[in-house]
Order: structure tokens, then C-alpha cells, then sequence
């Protein structure tokens, strides 16, 4: 079984080649992400390289191969089979359950993860809209757009959150962003960097807010 250490890298580049649609990773990038120096990143891409995980370019960038991709697809199905086992069960809120799973993701066994998921019935998606894959690394991306992308005027549904930091899933949290919320992107100004929306759901419809485009940029949206 890959260390913790192994499946961090794999995962991370996984979601960033996912977010640049499919071109190398950046060493820079990968360090970033990791919160090591770029010299000990590289030292790991050689050797990730060497177990046949990854291609590495020296000074252009790193992808997955099949086996690095089915690797980074079945830590990314425990990481969102617990986020949504924390929330259904446990009761912690959506917006606290990332941490937790960055921990229990490397010590869950196959055997609990698949009991896991049959007890939530399967679900296609955590609490935070991202995709959760099969156990044969299969899901359904879907359309979104972005609320810097989407239509102006339509009502449209929040679907996914791009961004796991905590404290921003916090303020989304408070702002009443929540995946499965409606709203109607009512405004865009590309000058002053910000878009204004007014939320159509429940208790929340009517109150309007001014996002800025790079919080907007991470709420995508089912049209």
C-alpha cells in the first residue's frame, strides 16, 4: 500500500491537473500545494517517476499515468466517502469536514470504505458537490460553470465548491452558498472585479451579495 506521503502528491497533482484541464503540473505548483521546497518535491516526482505513478519533464512539469491516475481517483473516493460519512453521521457541519479527512483517508481499510458507502446509499457526491468516484474510478463530471461564467439572469443551482480551505468554506457557509442553493447572478463587472447575486431559496431568498471574482471563480454552478 503507497505511504500517506505518496498519495498526497498523487491526489494534489491530480486536482491540479484537473483544475488546468489536463496539461503538465508546475514543479512550483506541486511544492506549493505540498508546502515543501521545490527541491524536495522533485526528489519525489524521480521517485514517483521510478514506480511508474508519474511522467516527469525536468523544467516543463509532471502528469499521472493510468496507474498514478487510478492511484489519485480511489484516495480522492475515500477522501469524499468520509467527508459525507462525517456529515450524514457524525453531524459535523460540511464546512469542518475536510481536515478530518485529509487524516482518515490514509488509515481507512477498502473493506470499511466499501461498507461505508452502502451505508449512505451510494452517493455520487460530497458534502461539498465534488464528484465522488466508483470503486472502479468511474463518475460523472458533469456541466458546471463558474459564477464568473455562468448566464446573467438565469436561475441557476450551486453544485460544488472548488476551494477546501476552511475558512473560506466557512464564509461560504455564512453567506448561505451551500450546494443546492438557488440564486440569479445579477451582476458582473470584470473592472471592479466582482459579482452580484441575489440568492432564490427558502428562508435565505431575496438577500443579495457581492462576491469578488476570485471567490466567485471557485462556486460552480449547474445551469
Amino acid at each position: 500500500m503507497p505511504s500517506a506521503t505518496v498519495e498526497d502528491y498523487i491526489k494534489h497533482i491530480y486536482l491540479a491537473s484537473e483544475k488546468q484541464r489536463g496539461s503538465e503540473v508546475p514543479m512550483g505548483q506541486i511544492a506549493e500545494a505540498l508546502g515543501v521546497v521545490p527541491g524536495t518535491a522533485t526528489t519525489m516526482m524521480k521517485a514517483l517517476s521510478d514506480a511508474g505513478l508519474v511522467r516527469y519533464a525536468p523544467r516543463v512539469g509532471v502528469e499521472l499515468t493510468d496507474p498514478g491516475n487510478r492511484l489519485a481517483l480511489h484516495v480522492l473516493r475515500r477522501h469524499r466517502l468520509i467527508e459525507q460519512f462525517l456529515v450524514e453521521v457524525v453531524g459535523l457541519d460540511w464546512s469542518e469536514v475536510h481536515e478530518e479527512a485529509e487524516q482518515l483517508e490514509h488509515v481507512v481499510s477498502d473493506l470499511l470504505l466499501d461498507r461505508i458507502d452502502a451505508l449512505l446509499g451510494h452517493p455520487t457526491e460530497d458534502p461539498h458537490g465534488d464528484p465522488i468516484p466508483s470503486a472502479t474510478g468511474e463518475f460523472d463530471r458533469g456541466r458546471l460553470e463558474s459564477l464568473v461564467e455562468c448566464p446573467l439572469d438565469s436561475e441557476v443551482i450551486v453544485a460544488r465548491i472548488s476551494d477546501q480551505d476552511t475558512e473560506f468554506l466557512n464564509y461560504i457557509s455564512r453567506s448561505g452558498l451551500n450546494p443546492g442553493v438557488s440564486l440569479v447572478v445579477e451582476q458582473r463587472s470584470l473592472s471592479a472585479e466582482s459579482v452580484g447575486l441575489r440568492l432564490v431559496d427558502g428562508g435565505s431568498s431575496g438577500v443579495t451579495l457581492s462576491l469578488g471574482l476570485g471567490a466567485a471563480a471557485k462556486i460552480l454552478v449547474r445551469v
